[in-house]
């Protein structure tokens, strides 16, 4: 690896974690000697990139550090690709147009070498019958998400019946076909899963949750792996 895409990797490392990490664990990550990483963390620190910390304790990169304008290698453009394509062909018809939009973006950004990667695709995912979807418009559950506001719709259960709903959004979930919201529901005082192709007339209210996602989104977590601990718990040791 040659030293300047030696340096950007380390500051790559560096960016995606918000605790210090050792010099041994960058050496792992891209396979260098420890003394190799203490030479380039002083060097970087030497070119007034902000990194705290020192040898034996672990380095943490500044939250106020700007990269420089994007630069992509080609196997982290490929990567971007496969998961856009994936967006591109989900029923969710908003962020499948906003997929598309991206990966325009990041074909121009690339030097004119690399474009290859998205125009002539190496990896690629299982077509799917876009057209016996039912599609889906995320783009005010997405919004209460970001901003911070209750969420309010009428659901339409598996049995058929309808309701009101007001709910403090958590998270939304993906799988091939199906979108999922997890919310805090009001009228059950619990974390709900609601399926959105089942939602209609939604509508974002100005009112924001008195509890903060995060909280929600920690209390979610631990009921996951309760439920996941339980599930396995009652399993056989051996397949009936």
């Amino acid at each position: 690896m040659r030293s300047a895409d030696r340096l950007f990797q380390i500051i790559q490392i560096l960016r995606r974690t918000s605790r210090p990490i050792t010099a041994a664990a960058i050496a792992a990550e891209i396979e260098v000697s420890r003394r190799t990483v203490y030479r380039d963390i002083a060097e970087l620190i030497g070119q007034r990139v902000p990194i705290q910390g020192e040898a034996g304790l672990g380095y943490l990169l500044a939250d106020d550090y700007e990269m420089p304008p994007l630069a992509l290698s080609p196997e982290e453009a490929e990567a971007l690709a496969l998961g856009g394509q994936w967006v591109a062909q989900h029923p969710d018809q908003a962020l499948a147009r906003l997929a598309q939009d991206a990966l325009s973006k990041i074909r121009f950004a690339l030097p004119e070498g690399s474009r290859f990667v998205l125009e002539q695709p190496t990896l690629g995912i299982r077509p799917v019958d876009t057209a016996a979807r039912e599609k889906l418009d995320t783009t005010p559950v997405r919004d209460a998400l970001r901003r911070g506001r209750v969420l309010a719709f009428t659901y339409r259960t598996l049995e058929g019946a309808a309701g009101q709903r007001c709910v403090w959004p958590i998270l939304l979930g993906y799988d091939d076909v199906h979108c999922l919201l997890i919310a805090w529901c009001e009228r059950r005082e619990a974390i709900r899963h609601f399926r959105v192709e089942r939602m209609s007339d939604i509508r974002v209210l100005e009112r924001k949750p008195p509890r903060r996602r995060h909280e929600l989104l920690r209390i979610w977590e631990e009921m996951r792996r309760r439920v996941t601990t339980d599930l396995a718990a009652t399993q056989p040791d051996e397949p009936e």
